[in-house]
């Protein structure tokens, strides 16, 4: 069932598109259909007209399901299956061409032999202004500079169409004719052309790893085919073509042997150290850029003119033989195109790293899968799904051994039998490092669970420890004064500063990364108990005393009900903080968690998997934060409405 649902993606995307259209459409009208009535009932600032309103939220997740699906090339996939496919043959035509576009004003602004000639020109230029003249001779001088003229000559042979061999003119000839042949092949149309059975069997669109199947699938497409099988031989005799006239050639030999002689006398050179590397990295300066000039790849701007225009009308019959392709092509594939790469077509633009809707369903329902040996879960380590936990292991979680070490008595030796002697002290370590089996009981496990589960610990103890603390600092001048620097000290440090420091301490277990977030979170419910409860009004606290009131009954009915506001608001920032420093201390080290995923997501560039971490990231804070609007709705429901 999975496997059919995953070859038919893209049938399920376009039923999901026309339903998120339908659903945007709907929400606008219906949305504005009530806005008008609730209008008359209600007056702008009033808290309760923020309520409901379910009908936008349909708006806003339809019209960004519907960007996503336009901008991944969703769209393009579920309605049309094929494009890709003939998109990916016009590549090839592309790869096919690409020494010979190369060469031409076509894929630069210039042809590749004007660049060069104004390069080895400018770098001439300079080599002949920077010539040390201390350490050559006057006759060595003179031959260095010999060299340069020989190469300012070269370029000039090189340039000049009068130079040039008939072989080399006859032989861009035929090219010129080919790319015509290649032109008019396209102008004829594919009638009577059909894809063979072997590229009909290839997967669908995005199904596999291959992206888009090679083979050409239509018509069309087995027309680009064709055509860049001959342009791939058009470009290897291409780049066979040397433009080396025999003044070149002789002028060629001459300057070498020149060049050979100046570096043997750098060999019987007796001078000091840094006169012979002065003079073995001029001649090599020199002769770098002569070697860039012998290998006849200049050739005069005129004898390719022929080339470059037949190219450019070989690209306008592709431009002509697309047909509706092009309105697919420039509408439903934004941000770029498909390339030809090696031996596979793949997505180029916004669709190379924003994977498709579908894709990234598909690719967290691998994961989610908790059979480990048919590829579910990540890494050996299921994404979220349930083991028998012993209570043992809990136990050594929460009841560190030191509170064993401060107990009376005496840990017990071993007899002179050879046996251990144990004591009651023996025992409760014990209990306390879980090596005493209590019985199991069904726990969460996985990649979410483990972060989930760090989080939540985290939160228990800045709560647990936070809230006392900025109460009494509230209320204390005491504890006001001696913690509050001590707070300020450390609450402005970025938490991912501590996170060298504390993982180095505790290690990349559990531990270490819960003290990091119980840190977050810790100073958030500080400052936020401290600012609820010294807000508290002064004329409740006086009527509270003025009715015989203890302290103890005023902090626990006065001042702490009129700071739970400013609490649960805490609670809410904390949770989100601390989920973002998580996963960010998850991806510096662990073994586990969605930061660990992403982590190994970003070094192999697998975007869809990147995607699913984002989501799940997201899903998850947004529960989080639900839960506490929910907490908040129950402890505080006068919130608002005095």
């Amino acid at each position: 069932m999975f496997n059919w649902i995953s070859d038919h993606r893209a049938d399920i995307a376009a039923i999901l598109i026309l339903a998120l259209a339908a659903s945007f459409i709907w929400s606008i009208i219906y949305g504005y259909k009530q806005s008008r009535r609730l209008a008359k009932e209600q007056v702008f600032g009033d808290p309760e007209r923020t309520l409901g309103g379910w009908y936008w939220a349909v708006c806003g997740v339809s019209a960004l399901m519907l960007v996503w699906f336009y901008y991944s090339w969703g769209m393009a996939r579920a309605f049309f299956p094929t494009a890709a496919n003939e998109v990916c043959q016009i590549a090839k035509i592309d790869e096919a061409l690409s020494p010979v576009n190369a060469s031409l004003p076509i894929s630069s602004r210039y042809f590749k032999s004007t660049t060069l000639v104004v390069r080895n020109s400018q770098q001439l230029a300079q080599v002949e202004g920077a010539l040390p003249q201390a350490v050559f001779s006057a006759s060595e001088r003179s031959e260095l500079l010999a060299i340069i003229d020989a190469s300012r000559s070269l370029i000039s042979i090189l340039s000049n169409e009068q130079y040039q061999d008939k072989a080399v003119v006859d032989g861009l000839d035929v090219i010129r004719l080919r790319l015509s042949d290649l032109k008019t092949q396209l102008d004829a149309g594919y009638a009577g052309l059909a894809p063979t059975a072997e590229a009909l069997a290839q997967p669908r669109w995005g199904v596999d790893d291959t992206e888009i199947g090679l083979l050409p699938k239509t018509a069309r497409g087995m027309m680009y085919d064709a055509v860049s099988a001959e342009a791939k031989q058009i470009s290897d005799a291409f780049l066979k073509l040397r433009n080396l006239p025999d003044d070149a050639k002789q002028l060629i030999d001459q300057t070498k042997s020149r060049i050979d002689a100046l570096k043997q006398a750098n060999k019987a050179f007796s001078g000091s150290e840094d006169e012979v590397a002065a003079r073995n990295s001029y001649v090599k300066s020199v002769e770098r850029i002569f070697r860039r000039l012998d290998d006849g790849t200049i050739f005069p701007s005129t004898s390719l003119t022929g080339v470059n225009q037949a190219v450019i009308s070989l690209y306008d019959s592709i431009a002509d033989a697309k047909g509706g392709l092009s309105f697919v092509e420039a509408i439903f594939m934004p941000g770029g195109t498909v390339v030809k790469s090696k031996t596979l077509c793949v997505e180029q633009g916004s669709s190379r790293w924003l994977p498709k809707p579908t894709d990234v369903v598909a690719k967290f329902g691998r994961l989610a899968s908790p059979d480990l040996e048919s590829g579910g879960g990540f890494k050996g380590t299921t994404l979220l799904w349930w083991k028998w936990l012993e209570i043992a292991d809990l136990v050594d979680f929460f009841i560190p051994d030191g509170l064993v070490d401060m107990l009376p008595g005496q840990y017990g030796t071993h007899n002179t039998d050879g046996e251990f002697d144990r004591t009651v002290k023996d025992r409760l370590l014990a209990f306390a490092s879980g090596d005493v089996y209590l019985g199991a009981i069904p726990m969460l496990d996985g990649h979410i669970w483990d972060s989930m589960f760090r989080v939540i610990i985290a939160m228990m103890f800045g709560i647990v420890l936070g809230v006392p603390l900025g109460i009494f600092m509230g209320v204390s001048r005491f504890f006001k004064s001696f913690f509050d620097p001590l707070i300020e000290l450390y609450r402005p440090v970025p938490p991912l500063a501590w996170a060298p420091l504390i993982l180095t301490i505790f290690g990349i277990q559990d531990d270490g990364k819960i003290f990091l977030l119980f840190m977050v979170a810790f100073a958030i419910m500080v400052i936020s108990a401290r600012t609820g409860a010294s807000g508290t009004q002064l004329s409740k606290i006086r009527a509270a005393h003025s009715l015989g009131a203890t302290q103890r009954q005023i902090v626990r009915y006065v001042i702490l009900p009129n700071a739970l506001p400013e609490i649960l608001t805490g609670v809410r920032i904390s949770i989100g903080v601390c989920w973002g420093t998580l996963v960010a201390a998850e991806m510096l080290a662990g073994t586990t968690g969605i930061g660990f995923i992403e982590n190994v997501a970003r070094t192999v560039s697998d975007y869809e998997l990147i995607w699913v971490t984002i989501l799940i990231m997201g899903l998850l804070g947004l529960f989080f934060d639900l839960v506490v609007r929910k907490a908040i709705a129950i402890l505080i429901p006068w919130r608002g409405k005095g």
